[in-house]
């Protein structure tokens, strides 16, 4: 394609963008084959308009189901907010779901553990979970806890999704957040695999610790790993700073 007609599929795409900003997510997209009919072009030109708008997080495509219409929500990590997944998509205007795959005690690494202000071998809850926006894949994420603050912590998460919620209910205690660290970057290959989608892609790399409202005392390492097209990180974060050191390191 030259001149003209090698930028018929961006007005194609915007087009087609300005239509779907009113389209609720989840909606099926026209196929290529659809999308060359309408617009008189080849199935060269409607498939670059589809990669268009995935490029522009419009529509995501599902291999072997289609393309279906997307929505990316703000997800805001603030001091001033609970320190909540549930809570925050819920904020966004989205509805979340969580899965635990893994819920154990563990004796607590030697690397995080000064994270967590305990000795080496503290016994510690071990979680990772799959976190849902809309019913889509859209992060995963794991968690320490040491036990003491909640001994039956990996039981309530059978029936409770939300682990802040589970803290206040079981510890007696109100998570804050401390520090926060974000990144883009790729993810180890394990997780693109649960996230269902093609590896090499940069995800958001959020680690954080929180701690009681009240003693201070640390609660919860995190360390996620978020889909781009799902969430738009906004970091609104106070005064103290994470450690000089990675703590996985």
């Amino acid at each position: 394609m030259s001149g003209v007609k090698a930028t018929r599929y961006l007005e194609i795409a915007d087009e087609l963008a300005g239509e779907l900003a009113a389209t609720p997510p989840g909606t099926r997209v026209a196929s290529e084959h659809d999308i060359a009919a309408r617009f008189g072009v080849g199935r060269a030109a409607s498939r670059a308009a589809l990669q268009e708008l995935e490029r522009r997080l419009v529509v995501r495509r599902v291999q072997g189901a289609g393309t279906f219409v997307n929505r990316r929500i703000d997800y805001v990590i603030s001091r001033d907010r609970r320190p909540s997944f549930s809570a925050t998509v819920r904020d966004a205007g989205a509805v979340p779901r969580s899965l635990v795959r893994v819920a154990e005690r563990m004796p607590s690494p030697p690397e995080l553990a000064p994270v967590l202000e305990v000795a080496t071998g503290t016994p510690v809850h071990h979680v990772i979970r799959l976190d849902y926006i809309d019913d889509v894949p859209s992060g995963w994420i794991q968690q320490w806890i040491p036990v003491e603050i909640a001994a039956d912590l990996d039981l309530a998460l059978r029936a409770v999704e939300s682990l802040e919620l589970t803290l206040r209910q079981l510890g007696r205690v109100r998570p804050v957040r401390s520090w926060c660290r974000v990144s883009l970057d790729v993810p180890p290959p394990a997780i693109p695999v649960e996230l269902g989608i093609g590896h090499g892609i940069p995800l958001w790399h959020i680690e954080s610790l929180s701690r009681d409202a009240d003693s201070r005392r640390p609660l919860v390492y995190s360390e996620a790993w978020n889909r781009t097209d799902r969430l738009r990180v906004v970091v609104e974060l106070g005064d103290e700073g994470p450690p000089d050191a990675d703590p996985r390191q």
